[in-house]
């Protein structure tokens, strides 16, 4: 069963036709023939809304149910969704950016990093019914995230199923040593910044060139076998914020959300960028972590201060 949209679109204003195009093709519709566009029965939603945009500026449009007569004729409806070719050339992008890996300076790589992960996800967005291609190009993705943290971040974390965080007592982390990588990028940073602003001001730090071999007795975060990392789709920051009590601050909400965005992608966060470009800016004058940290304190101090971060 499909969804059918039947429609013949007003000869005027050309704006309102070419809404309506985009709109069906970003939608995924599979066409029919010339006015007569498809989808699954659960985006039918969304072609009332277009049927009710094209029938106010004057077009004719319906919304109809459309079952196939028999198996022959289903697989051919089912053949118009085939993505393989939307696949390919997402494939394409993601081989242009493994080649160029080397290359490139950590930011860019991880800003283009970001680009291949979101077209894939917009695409899958109108895959409706996915087969082999888009398992292998969410196995090409992850490799390419695998490419990236060998060559810049050795370590980086790997997110631990289990999703429980127990809630912990502030008053008992008190002047404590914690340790994280050495070289720290966004999340580490931030991680850094909600100890000694939030949990632990007398905090001690240590930059670990080799993580496995953490001192016993310190408090890890952000690298495998750490305390506080990655617990599912969290990174380590929005973790150390749900242990301590601090995730009902919406100030610091609105941070976590750009850490996410800059560490592991997802929903595109307005500040991602600025910050981004100063962190990097603040890695290429520093090379003593401490240094980099007390810079980055000020930029995480300021974004938290800023006008226009809720109260």
């Amino acid at each position: 069963m499909w969804s059918v949209l039947i429609v013949t679109l007003p000869t005027r204003p050309n704006a309102v036709r070419l809404r309506i195009w985009r709109a069906l093709k970003s939608l995924g519709c599979a066409a029919l023939r010339d006015g007569a566009y498809l989808l699954p029965p659960a985006q039918a939603p969304a072609l009332e809304a277009l049927a009710e945009e094209v029938r106010t500026h004057g077009g004719t449009a319906s919304v109809l149910s459309l079952a196939p007569r028999d198996e022959v004729q289903r697989q051919e409806i089912l053949a118009q969704f085939d993505r393989s070719e939307a696949y390919a050339a997402w494939q394409g992008t993601a081989t242009t950016l493994e080649q160029a890996l080397p290359g490139l300076a950590e930011t860019e790589a991880r800003r283009r990093l970001r680009a291949v992960a979101e077209a894939l996800a917009t695409l899958r967005q109108i895959d409706y019914y996915p087969g082999a291609a888009a398992e292998q190009a969410e196995t090409r993705l992850a490799a390419l995230r695998q490419a990236l943290d060998a060559q810049f971040s050795r370590g980086e974390p790997s997110a631990r199923l289990d999703a429980r965080i127990p809630r912990l007592d502030v008053r008992q982390f008190q002047g404590k040593r914690w340790a994280t990588r050495a070289r720290p990028w966004v999340d580490r940073l931030a991680c850094a910044w909600l100890v000694r602003r939030f949990i632990d001001p007398q905090a001690r730090i240590l930059w670990l060139a080799d993580p496995a071999r953490a001192p016993r007795g310190v408090l890890g975060f952000d690298y495998d076998g750490a305390r506080f990392t990655h617990v599912g789709s969290r990174v380590s920051a929005e973790v150390l914020m749900l242990s301590f009590g601090l995730a009902q601050d919406a100030r610091l909400q609105r941070i976590a959300a750009v850490v996410h965005y800059l560490d592991v992608g997802g929903i595109p966060a307005p500040e991602a960028a600025g910050l981004e470009a100063v962190l990097a800016g603040l890695r290429e004058l520093h090379a003593d972590d401490d240094q980099l940290l007390a810079a980055a304190m000020v930029v995480f101090d300021a974004l938290y201060a800023a006008p226009g971060n809720p109260a």
